[in-house]
């Protein structure tokens, strides 16, 4: 699916692309500036789940926190008319009580040929297949940790394949770069704890869109993986001291990266893939009708093969040929862990525009069993996927904020200095509504029942169980006001119950935005 969508870059001459491609046009036309100020108090231990969660990262779960953010950016939209195009930009934020205090959010330029876009830096990349302002977020590739520099080739919006008379569309990615929070790691683990450096990233992602766009049904599916592999990992010994481990950076770790293969460093007899390997199965029926859409989806996460396929191989023989392959048998797993949502869009109800409802379960990752076959056992049976987790790597987390969905517990969370995710396992409940009851004004308001379990290695004695709410509140002052172009918004946040302790928050953000054009009139 991947390389269907990104062979079709190479394919695009075949698409109808308005415009003569002649026009000149500055590079300094219609740039866009934002600057903000954001300021959060909090009662409790941590800022509350929904004031600091799905921010790309630029959040703090410190008592009292702010920054003030200034961004200059120039959207490929501005070339939307040429054959090629060029974008960049620039997004700075001075912070206080965050874990930096200053922060390079965004800084990258992108050039497009036709539909096809190559990206080069740091920049907020939105979930695919769910709605980013009220949904509990993507548990592969989401919007909850900072951004990854990153080399990125793209086919970002649904591409006609030819022939199919716009029956079939595809759009993908793939990327390859490198997580900037090994200073950090090393100073949150106080060299105590398992932590890694100059991890290199991997991403890709396919989508096959079935129907057309005027079409009232249509389908997506798709299929996004990721790796973490490379760089310097620091592992705790037998003796408690801190072991180095190089792993492999060569040509081959890039290519296991993207088709999962090869062996981590410290492996030698039970070989798996190399890297922290994982991804996420998608599925998205739409309903479109002219007063309001309805969209019903599932997310499916896997670590490994075993949940990937739910299928392992079995057929191993004994004795001496304890690791050989015998016999076509095969050990089948359930489909059960899996978020399930339902997006409704009111089109012509600005109270209420739209309504989220999920339902996210992760308890049980392959089961509770975990052997790799020996010469005297030669079943074979992989569980205990442990969602997020990695044993040489630091898991799927940057900045100390999970790169998926955040109601698995970011490492930030926890005191000992330990980056894992120390609750993997819970099922969830989430609502999301929002509307705009007057031209201007607008809200949005998110409640999450959650149950933890903790993890297969490090259960909870008893679930724990939170309660995470928010009211936010945003008015942008119309175009014929003295005040174009400010916006002020404000959320009040709750966590009530023992998973992440009982926290009251106010956040409160200004901002000033606007369009600016250095290009001679003539």
């Amino acid at each position: 699916m991947v390389g269907f969508s990104l062979m079709a870059i190479f394919l695009l001459p075949f698409q109808n692309v308005n415009g003569n491609g002649h026009e000149r046009r500055s590079l300094t036309d219609s740039m866009v500036y934002e600057v903000s100020v954001q300021v959060s108090a909090t009662a409790g231990d941590n800022t509350p789940l929904w004031l600091n969660a799905n921010k790309h990262g630029l959040s703090s779960l410190e008592n009292g926190n702010g920054y003030v953010r200034a961004s200059l950016s120039r959207p490929l939209s501005v070339d939307s008319e040429r054959r090629c195009g060029v974008g960049y930009g620039v997004d700075l934020v001075g912070a206080v009580n965050y874990n930096s205090a200053f922060i390079v959010q965004q800084a990258y330029v992108e050039g497009r040929w036709l539909h096809g876009v190559l990206t080069a830096g740091s920049k907020q990349w939105a979930a695919e297949l769910k709605n980013n302002e009220l949904s509990s977020g993507a548990q592969t590739l989401g919007i909850n940790a900072r951004p990854v520099p990153q080399l990125r080739l793209a086919l970002p919006e649904y591409w006609s394949v030819p022939f199919t008379n716009g029956w079939l569309s595809l759009k993908g990615h793939i990327a390859y770069g490198m997580t900037t929070d090994g200073n950090w790691q090393e100073d949150f683990t106080s060299r105590r704890s398992k932590y890694t450096t100059n991890t290199f990233y991997h991403s890709k992602a396919g989508y096959i869109k079935i129907g057309k766009n005027e079409s009232h049904v249509s389908m997506e599916l798709g299929l996004e993986m990721a790796a973490q592999f490379g760089g310097t990992s620091y592992i705790v010994g037998s003796d408690g001291t801190i072991v180095q481990v190089d792993n492999s950076n060569d040509f081959n770790s890039f290519v296991n990266a993207f088709v999962p293969g090869g062996a981590d460093a410290v492996e030698t007899t039970y070989q798996n893939s190399e890297g922290n390997q994982l991804g996420s199965w998608l599925a998205r029926l739409n309903f479109e009708y002219p007063s309001w859409s309805l969209g019903l989806y599932a997310d499916h996460f896997f670590e490994d093969h075993s949940q990937m396929f739910l299928l392992d191989y079995d057929g191993y023989g004994s004795g001496h040929e304890w690791n050989v392959r015998k016999d076509k048998r095969y050990l089948l797993y359930s489909l059960k862990d899996m978020m399930l949502g339902v997006e409704l869009n009111l089109k012509h109800c600005s109270w209420t525009d739209a309504l989220v409802v999920e339902y996210l379960y992760s308890k049980y990752q392959s089961g509770p069993i975990y052997h790799d076959h020996n010469s005297n056992i030669p079943d074979h049976i992989g569980g205990v996927d442990n969602y997020y987790n990695h044993y040489i790597f630091s898991g799927w987390q940057h900045w100390g904020q999970v790169m998926g969905n955040p109601l698995y517990l970011s490492p930030a969370y926890n005191s000992d200095g330990a980056i894992e995710v120390k609750n993997n396992r819970m099922w969830a409940l989430h609502m999301g509504l929002s509307g705009s009851p007057v031209p201007g004004l607008c809200y949005r308001f998110l409640a999450t029942y959650q149950k933890g379990f903790g993890t297969y290695s490090s259960p909870y004695l008893d679930p724990r169980e939170s309660v995470s709410l928010l009211l936010e509140a945003g008015y942008s002052f119309a175009e014929n006001h003295t005040l174009h172009g400010w916006n002020i918004k404000a959320g009040l946040g709750a966590d009530i119950g023992s998973l992440r302790g009982d926290n009251y928050g106010l956040q409160l953000t200004i901002a000033r935005n606007g369009v600016l054009n250095f290009s001679r009139k003539k």
